[in-house]
């Protein structure tokens, strides 16, 4: 949806993605906020389970850093089901 948009400022396309990492005895999942533009990490977060608090914390941290993006691009996994982005 977004292979024709032209990414000209910082804050007007912003991602995420959960990674799986696999350890010995079970996963550790982090999620990260990338603005599009500077590809920087905006924000992150850990966990050792796939509890949607540590995402909805790392969004939270993102906004209050760095405002409202244009907008949020996901791969709309089910592990995030985030609603308070408008």
């Amino acid at each position: 949806m977004l292979r024709d948009v032209k990414i000209e400022k910082p804050n007007q396309v912003w991602s995420t993605d959960i990674v799986y990492v696999r350890l010995k005895h079970g996963f550790a999942y982090w999620v990260a906020i990338m603005d599009w533009y500077s590809r920087s990490v905006l924000s992150w977060g850990l966990s050792n389970t796939l509890d949607t608090n540590f995402c909805c914390e790392a969004i939270d941290e993102a906004l209050l850093k760095y405002s409202n993006p244009e907008i949020f691009n996901s791969d709309q996994g089910s592990q995030v089901k985030y609603s308070r982005i408008v």
